[in-house]
């Protein structure tokens, strides 16, 4: 499943992620990591929680990239149950206009490897229409 949370930048969009995440991690029965783009603020991050920050993969610069790292974090690790991803289009070369592309290979990666997403983008829930959204769960 991959679950949306939408607003404007500087909504709260990364508190909501961190307490989602530290909700989460209580039921889930696998492991669970939380990307981010940079090393601040990761100290609200429960501890059992592993935070990967994008900023040490300079590397990864496209879609391509990064659905091949998830698709590597997985093969590390078959104990993967949820994947938080805050700030997509901080992270990368990541754009409203290539957000449905990705997602689209997210879904297919969730169905493949039983991993649920939850991304945040800075973006209105209005402007997500392309059919690659539909089946995404968005959070309020």
């Amino acid at each position: 499943m991959v679950n949306l949370l939408t607003g404007p930048k500087g909504s709260g969009k990364t508190q909501k992620m961190m307490d989602l995440a530290n909700e989460q991690v209580k039921a889930c029965k696998g492991n669970l990591v939380f990307l981010k783009n940079s090393h601040r603020d990761t100290r609200n991050v429960g501890f059992s929680i592993r935070v990967v920050c994008m900023d040490d993969y300079p590397a990864i610069t496209n879609t391509d990239g990064y659905i091949g790292f998830l698709y590597g974090m997985y093969s590390a690790n078959h104990d993967l149950e949820c994947v938080f991803i805050d700030g997509l289009m901080k992270q990368a070369e990541f754009s409203l206009d290539k957000i449905p592309v990705f997602i689209a290979r997210l879904k297919q990666l969730s169905a493949e490897c039983g991993v649920d997403f939850y991304v945040s983008l800075s973006a209105k829930q209005d402007d997500l229409t392309d059919e690659a959204f539909q089946g995404c769960n968005f959070i309020a």
